[in-house]
């Protein structure tokens, strides 16, 4: 009887031990970036700074199923779960929190790179990311208008990435170099800092269509009779001689940060509020809004363009604020 060899086999393994040697031999990352990573990285990042899919849409310009792939896949080449999604809301997981961490480190060393290619050869690329207030009007070609078209135009390898925001986010954001440059309503005192006047726009006050004074002859809305009304916070970035004098009598009984959010306020028939002449404008035009109060109520309000000076970025921000500077 011819004897059988003998089989060795290696003894069961518990399923978790499993998975963990299958995710060892999976193509998972081997510690080289490829350009497919860092594009996957930057959605990572934009997602997690927005805190959730559906709030980073408008800022990557993609639907929230691409962004959810776009996660998906840098999961699968990290073998990572980077987040919790579903109906409990967005967060990230420690091990996302860590990633997050070390994109940041990496983009931004990244951009130092390329500042520094910048500045040894004289041609500008990267990254160049603006910051505006998102109750800023743009109405006709302006001269921030003009500054990116020519800024672009002269430097195709430059990445502009647009972002609105709160204008303290604004501040923010240049503060803590998330913001290569930005838009402000007023220039902080700090010597870390520098700001350059940019240009006036004109507030006047308002009340909706439905409002109890909308019927009322102008000659009849007095000071007091201004008094009475429930109005919306006014920004202490926007003054006049008239307004620092009677603000202190006014009944503030809501606040809203971006224009749009006060011209719902307004239109509710509920609040009377300051509002951008050139936005109310075409509300007026339309029965919708009505202007009310004296001519010296009018507020003014000041942009400032904000950045922060760095060796890595002072090309980049050097350039772009001459254009903006001859663009007036």
């Amino acid at each position: 009887m011819t004897a059988q060899p003998t089989t060795l086999s290696s003894p069961p393994q518990p399923s978790g031990q499993r998975r963990a040697s299958k995710r060892r031999r999976s193509g998972g990352f081997r510690g080289q970036v490829a350009e497919v990573d860092l594009r996957l990285l930057r959605v990572f990042r934009t997602v997690a700074e927005r805190g959730g899919f559906s709030a980073a849409e408008i800022a990557l310009g993609k639907s929230k199923s691409s962004i959810s792939i776009d996660i998906s896949a840098l999961e699968n080449r990290l073998n990572i779960k980077l987040c919790q999604r579903g109906r409990s809301g967005f967060a990230l997981t420690g091990e996302g929190r860590m990633v997050l961490e070390a994109t940041e480190e990496l983009l931004s060393d990244i951009d130092r790179f390329q500042q520094r290619i910048n500045s040894a050869s004289g041609i500008l690329s990267g990254r160049f990311s603006f910051y505006m207030p998102d109750n800023i009007l743009i109405h006709g070609e302006t001269a921030v208008i003009r500054a990116i078209k020519i800024f672009t135009s002269r430097n195709p390898s430059v990445f502009m990435n647009m972002c609105s925001a709160s204008p303290r986010e604004v501040e923010l954001a240049v503060l803590d170099g998330r913001a290569t440059a930005g838009i402000v309503l007023h220039a902080p005192h700090r010597p870390d800092l520098q700001s350059t006047a940019l240009f006036t726009e004109s507030l006047g006050l308002y009340c909706g269509a439905s409002h109890p004074l909308a019927g009322v002859p102008e000659e009849e809305i007095t000071l007091e009779t201004l008094t009475q009304q429930r109005m919306i916070e006014v920004s202490s970035a926007v003054s006049s001689p008239a307004w620092d004098r009677i603000k202190g009598q006014m009944t503030f009984c809501a606040g809203a940060e971006n224009v749009d959010a006060r011209a719902l306020l307004i239109l509710s028939g509920n609040y009377i509020g300051f509002l951008p002449e050139a936005y109310a404008r075409p509300l007026v035009e339309d029965g919708l809004l009505r202007h009310i109060g004296p001519e010296s109520l009018r507020l003014m309000t000041s942009f400032h363009f904000l950045v922060r000076p760095s060796p890595d970025t002072s090309l980049m921000i050097e350039t772009f604020r001459t254009i903006l500077e001859e663009s007036y």
